[in-house]
């Protein structure tokens, strides 16, 4: 079975003021993280100031969206009957070295494995939240 995006009424994020322009970008098709402006640290998720030097010279930068599997476990047993099984959850290393929870989703839930190269991919689930996922590259 090939791991897909949920096509049910999933519990979806609610965008902040401090989130918006993460998830502004996803409906555009672009992956942002927020970076210092004084130490080059990637922080994700969004903050108000810097996890590694406490700065609060934030800015948003465009990711590659080209990462790795860093971790992943396929989900049986869903925490909520919302959420169709089997998923794949994983945290992807994307190339600029940050860390981001998301779905690995286009191929057999067997073949996802630590290392295994994906780029982003973006699942429209509402007119306010596209969702970032990850899929192999081919």
């Amino acid at each position: 079975m090939r791991a897909a995006p949920q096509t049910g009424d999933i519990p979806l994020p609610r965008p902040t003021k401090l989130s918006g322009p993460h998830w502004n970008a996803c409906r555009e098709g672009k992956l942002l993280v927020q970076q210092c402006g004084d130490c080059e640290t990637y922080v994700f998720i969004p903050q108000t100031q810097c996890t590694s030097c406490y700065s609060q010279n934030l800015a948003w930068v465009e990711s590659s969206g080209r990462g790795t599997v860093y971790s992943s476990t396929t989900v049986h047993r869903p925490q909520r009957l919302e959420f169709e099984v089997p998923y794949t959850v994983a945290i992807i290393e994307l190339e600029e070295g940050w860390h981001m929870l998301s779905n690995v989703i286009g191929c057999p839930h067997e073949d996802i494995e630590v290392g295994m190269p994906v780029e982003v991919t973006f699942q429209k689930m509402s007119d306010e939240i596209t969702l970032p996922m990850f899929r192999p590259v081919a």
